[in-house]
């Protein structure tokens, strides 16, 4: 197949190779959809992978004897890898191929992820884990980018539904998975998970891919300043939004400086993008109307679909005491129903406006979550049932349409840009949801705490008569001082006034998250109705 001509805009770097993805007509549908199983069931495996390990965190770090507050690293070295090679992936296809350079970071993928089941301290499993990262994010926005170039126009849906099943139904599910190997089999086998699967996409990639000469040539004139200043800016971004909460924000000099180089270098990283004759990614792309209003809405899609599985689990540990399990069986909930839906979505695209699909799913994304905003001590999995499928039916309405509408009309040369943008936006999203979570629920237990103490005094009948029924009980269960059976009950009112702040705290971080949804709602009510509903003017 010829080569692509550049651009006028001048992109050359970000466009995918295309030698090795050739166009449909010269595929036979076999091979063709066994790349984009192959490589959808890779992105599947990365994404499954982060939530899966932050179910087990616990257990890792109690085997490999690391603290609470350093065992954060083993989930924030493989997100700051993934983030900054997801960029990079596009470009680096054209150095090596897409086959050589996909098929080899899933079988690293694959070799570290069994690697990190034989880290014997933390300092091994940080290391093995951003490698494991590194490869694992290439698989994300290679699949994606191998839908919108590979699959007809009128296919694509059918991938980027495949596709959601990643990106929506994977953090969904982790925990669930996570939860039972961990209990019932130990915590190594969350990456020995990986194997069987992981077998599964190589061949498929093997047998699928053509290919396609190396071009090392390019890495002599690759856009050098622009990935060192978004590689800096990134990974510093991302360490600040992952130790913001712990370090106490700008309270740290730690975080000063991090944020401080993150500022600079990603403010770098944008001018050189937009003066260079041959940027690293196509950040014009952005003014696109559909693109531009796409990215806003996957980025807050982002923020509510990795904040409410962080959110969630929590609450059923402090509040309802959950071990690991019963919280994956909890969350099962919002993923179960869309494994039922997502192969479903692309029918209905053909019948219903892609737009008023994804309007509807956002509303009931953020109603899912408005429903949330009254819990009591005693809402636990059964009130918290019905929730949990409007959101995955919300999340299953939503994430195909918003891909196939946003990427629509982008030509070949600019899909690795298109990919590697809304990819790393969605999981930007996430970590901006999840720092901002923590911050705020944080925040509203104190508020809440201070009001609900404030409002029990002991001048007070009502508070002097329940620590005396108090004292009496405790008198009568084993006490028998009544200085100490009187400072007891005065500890259980002050257990007691902080778990219903906890709770209402939860309940305004839902309310939150539904306010999220709805202005990503808003912004999806900007998109313009494509003439097709799939990019890919390359064909």
């Amino acid at each position: 197949m010829a080569t692509l001509q550049i651009a006028a805009n001048g992109n050359s770097l970000a466009r995918p190779d295309a030698a090795a993805l050739a166009a449909p007509a010269a595929m036979s549908p076999l091979r063709m959809w066994a790349a984009v199983v192959g490589s959808t069931l890779g992105a599947f495996m990365a994404v499954l992978n982060i939530q899966i390990v932050n179910a087990s965190l616990a257990d890792i770090q109690g085997a490999i004897g690391a603290g609470t507050d350093d065992g954060g690293w083993i989930s924030t070295s493989y997100l700051i890898a993934e983030i900054v090679v997801i960029p990079l992936s596009a470009w680096l296809a054209r150095v090596f191929s897409v086959r050589n350079y996909l098929l080899v970071n899933a079988i690293l993928f694959l070799i570290f992820s069994v690697a990190c089941a034989f880290a014997a301290n933390l300092q091994q499993m940080i290391i093995l884990r951003a490698i494991q990262g590194f490869s694992g994010g290439v698989l994300i926005p290679m699949a994606f980018t191998i839908i919108i170039t590979l699959l007809p126009k009128a296919k694509q849906p059918i991938g980027l539904a495949l596709f959601a099943l990643s990106a929506t139904f994977a953090p969904a599910i982790g925990p669930t998975i996570g939860g039972y190997l961990t209990e019932n089999w130990g915590w190594e086998y969350i990456f020995y998970v990986n194997l069987v699967p992981g077998a599964l996409m190589v061949g498929m990639l093997w047998a699928s891919l053509d290919r396609g000469p190396m071009n090392l040539k390019l890495l002599a004139k690759g856009d050098w300043p622009g990935i060192i200043t978004m590689a800096i800016g990134l990974a510093a971004l991302q360490t600040v939004l992952e130790e913001g909460n712990k370090e106490d924000w700008f309270g740290s000099d730690f975080i000063v400086r991090l944020s401080v180089i993150a500022a600079v270098s990603l403010t770098l990283f944008l001018i050189i993008e937009l003066k260079t004759a041959q940027p690293l990614l196509n950040l014009r792309l952005l003014v696109r109307r559909n693109f531009g209003f796409g990215i806003v809405a996957n980025f807050l899609l982002g923020i509510a679909l990795y904040g409410s599985v962080f959110v969630l689990p929590i609450y059923l540990t402090r509040i309802q005491g959950y071990n690991s399990e019963q919280i994956g069986m909890v969350l099962a909930w919002t993923g179960i129903p869309q494994l039922l839906l997502i192969p479903l979505v692309p029918r209905l695209m053909k019948r219903f406006d892609v737009r008023l699909l994804i309007v509807v799913g956002f509303a009931l994304f953020a109603a899912s979550n408005f429903m949330n905003v009254h819990m009591t001590g005693d809402y636990a999995s059964d009130q918290l049932f019905w929730p949990n499928i409007v959101r995955a039916i919300g999340q299953a309405l939503v994430f195909t349409p918003l891909s196939a509408i946003a990427t629509a009309g982008i030509e070949q040369e600019n899909a690795g840009s298109a990919s590697a943008l809304f990819n790393m936006m969605r999981n930007l999203g996430g970590a901006v949801g999840i720092a901002s979570l923590q911050t705020f629920l944080s925040k509203r237990e104190q508020f809440h705490s201070n009001i609900l103490t404030n409002s029990v005094s002991v001048f007070e009948e009502a508070t002097r008569d329940r620590i005396a029924r108090l004292t009496g009980y405790f008198m009568s269960h084993g006490v028998s001082d009544q200085a100490l059976a009187s400072h007891k009950a005065v500890v259980a009112i002050a257990l007691k006034i902080r778990k219903q702040a906890n709770i209402m705290a939860f309940s305004d971080t839902f309310f939150l998250l539904g306010v999220a949804l709805v202005v990503a709602l808003l912004a999806s009510l900007l998109l313009r109705k494509p003439g097709q509903l799939s990019g890919g003017g390359a064909h």
